[in-house]
């Protein structure tokens, strides 16, 4: 089974062992940031530095010509990754013999939102959160699926793999969070997802739901779980909260901008890139899901789609749903942590790739080999060479 690791450029720029040490673990490719969004990384093997502070979301390459004289644009990094660090990574990786595919970010951005607040999902109280673009929004979507085309096709890719390809909610890690004091369960957490931004409203109305009345639903239905009230889980609580109607509604409209959105970016991508290049998504296979890892219906995200990205920290089963519509040369890709200190388990690697390929996985991605310990990566390396 393929597996592949997800890399920063800062993990190699700068370290000339890098390259070959992630190509003795047994990987054959490399996932490597080219658009990311803010973070605090740590580097335990790199040479010069232990922890990387990526300020702002940004581009890890100069940005293009297309984005001359528009508003908002791509920003390029800091002294993080500055210059083309993704290329100077990219070509270190492929002299070790690394297969390169690109890691896009794209609804999550801190810095649009900051800078541009109408770009945010707006919530049924009038929170804005700045660093969910609305993906209904046409300029947003405009922005967005520019950035998937350029920073997906690097000189040197042989494919992209999309995150936040739909939509982002409110939940986040977010700089100091205290927001884990009432339990919002899963219809909480829809509930406080919802954009009523102008053009969600709209699309709202065109559902058949005055949005003024369906934000009061919302705020009402939510009273119960601010007094430590556990809504039900799955869609079933969803209903509850706000009413059948109102959900489906709210789901036909959603579902609706996220499926178009993400035909768009794909298409975008392909637009752009040589022949046999693959594009895969970050995806959820619970449509309502909001994310780095979007909700999408797996029928149809891999009519449009080379495969997915499904996440397997917590148990290989979401990815089932996607095994079912694989058609051949469909990507199944289990997305394991193997970084034992943000939860992950690299000890039973070998085992949990053996559950996930009986449900159907084709290919292995490893979260993430550039924040992973020392004893972490022996286990991988372990771990991969039982699964060659």
């Amino acid at each position: 089974m393929k597996a592949a690791a997800f890399l920063y450029p800062w993990d190699v720029v700068g370290d000339p062992q890098a390259a070959d040490r992630l190509a003795a673990l047994g990987v054959r490719q490399v996932t490597l940031a080219s658009a990311y969004h803010s973070t605090r990384a740590l580097t335990p093997r790199h040479p010069r530095h232990r922890v990387v502070t990526a300020e702002h979301a940004a581009v890890l390459y100069p940005p293009g010509e297309r984005w001359r004289g528009r508003v908002p644009r791509p920003h390029p990094a800091g002294d993080w990754a500055p210059g083309d660090a993704y290329g100077r990574a990219a070509k270190a990786l492929a002299a070790a013999g690394l297969d390169v595919h690109t890691w896009v970010v794209l609804a999550h951005n801190s810095r649009l939102g900051a800078e541009h607040p109408e770009t945010s999902v707006v919530n049924a109280y009038g929170d804005r959160y700045p660093w969910a673009p609305c993906v209904a929004r046409p300029a947003n979507r405009a922005y967005l699926i520019d950035l998937a085309a350029e920073a997906a096709v690097r000189p040197g890719a042989a494919g992209a793999e999309l995150e936040s390809c739909g939509w982002y909610g409110f939940a986040h890690l977010h700089a100091h969070d205290k927001v884990a004091g009432v339990g919002l369960g899963e219809a909480g957490q829809y509930a406080m997802s919802l954009c009523f931004c102008a053009t969600c409203r709209a699309g709202y109305a065109e559902h058949g739901q005055d949005p003024d009345r369906l934000a009061a639903t919302v705020r009402r239905g939510l009273e119960p779980v601010w007094r430590g009230a556990v809504p039900e889980p799955g869609w079933a609580g969803v209903e509850k909260l706000i009413g059948a109607g109102a959900a489906a509604a709210t789901r036909a409209w959603r579902g609706h901008s996220a499926r178009t959105f993400q035909e768009a970016a794909v298409a975008a991508v392909r637009a752009e890139a040589p022949d046999g290049f693959q594009v895969l998504l970050h995806a959820d296979p619970v449509a309502h899901h909001c994310g780095a890892n979007a909700g999408v219906d797996p029928e149809h995200v891999l009519s449009v789609a080379d495969g997915v990205v499904v996440p397997c920290a917590e148990g290989a089963e979401p990815l089932a749903p996607f095994a079912a519509h694989a058609r051949e040369h469909t990507v199944v890709a289990a997305n394991l942590t193997v970084v034992a200190g943000l939860g992950g388990s690299p000890a039973t690697l070998a085992a949990d790739a053996r559950r996930a390929a009986a449900l159907g996985a084709t290919e292995l991605r490893l979260y993430h080999a550039g924040l992973a310990s020392d004893e972490d990566l022996a286990h991988v390396r372990t771990a991969l060479s039982r699964l060659a």
